[in-house]
């Protein structure tokens, strides 16, 4: 059974393109963490003082830093959740693995405990995107 198109979703926003270098189109990119506990308050904020321009440096956003939930469904509740977009996955990943970012990821991971995972949108025009025996061309 096909779904609608919600017309207003953050899914179909163009945003989630970047104009890369020479012009090619590169899909946008989402870290995201679960902070679920902190060992070390000093040494997280001192974290939190010196990651946001290595974020900038390679293109990097933040979204969501903490703030209050509203579960809507299921059973997982984010203790601090926190989300930075970046142009796409491969300048995530030059931040992630840069020795700017590299020496405060060891600082933040003894400091804390937590989950984090990458994602990149491309999975948005593959699933989303209307497919022709789809009755009246709407998205699986």
């Amino acid at each position: 059974m096909s779904r609608p198109r919600r017309p207003h979703s953050p899914l179909h926003r163009s945003d989630r393109h970047h104009v890369g270098r020479g012009g090619a189109r590169t899909m946008t990119a989402y870290c995201l963490w679960n902070v679920r506990a902190v060992h070390d308050p000093a040494a997280m904020a001192d974290y939190v003082a010196k990651v946001p321009p290595t974020v900038a440096q390679f293109g990097g956003e933040y979204l969501v830093v903490g703030g209050p939930l509203e579960p809507v469904e299921g059973e997982w509740r984010p203790d601090y959740p926190v989300l930075i977009r970046f142009p796409s996955m491969a300048s995530a990943r030059a931040w992630y693995d840069s020795p700017e970012y590299g020496a405060l990821r060891e600082q933040r991971l003894r400091a804390t405990s937590g989950d984090a995972v990458f994602m990149d949108s491309s999975g948005v025009t593959e699933h989303l995107a209307p497919r022709p025996d789809a009755p009246s061309g709407r998205a699986h």
